[in-house]
């Protein structure tokens, strides 16, 4: 890795989006790349953030803020670039962005069941709090 650094639309939009579809597999419209970018650069708040080898996007790490809790979302990294502290390199990025932002507590989601996500972030510091977490699509701003 070369470099972690901030999203451009006009560097690196194409590349994110081939490295979500490959990471994430996403099924769902609210969840489309392209959705997902076009809404983060509506905001501006300059917590997007690239890993790059090259010019090549190996990693992504998108945070926001809401001046109290910040979250962390799309932590994903190229499979062929895992397993080298780059994945624990974009969440210190990003809680170093939060933190200068005056953020308090950092807070994130994974799927219940994916234990291997759940062991890299406990080995960063983070732990499962008694919570439930509940969503509603707003299915006239997805599409």
């Amino acid at each position: 890795m070369d470099a972690i650094a901030d999203y451009s639309d006009e560097h690196h939009r194409r590349s994110v989006v081939e490295l979500w579809e490959t990471v994430f597999g996403y099924e769902t419209a609210h969840n489309a790349p392209g959705l997902a970018i076009d809404k983060k650069l509506a905001v501006a708040d300059g917590l997007f953030f690239v890993a790059l080898a090259g010019v090549e996007v190996i990693g992504t790490v998108l945070a926001g803020y809401d001046g109290h809790r910040g979250w962390l979302y799309s932590v994903g990294v190229h499979p062929s670039h895992r397993r080298n502290g780059l994945g624990a390199k974009l969440v210190r990025h990003a809680e170093d962005a939060l933190i200068e932002r005056g953020c308090m507590k950092i807070n994130l989601q994974i799927v219940n069941t994916n234990e291997s996500v759940k062991t890299f972030y406990e080995s960063l510091g983070y732990s499962t709090e008694p919570r439930i977490s509940m969503g509603k699509k707003i299915e006239s701003n997805i599409g």
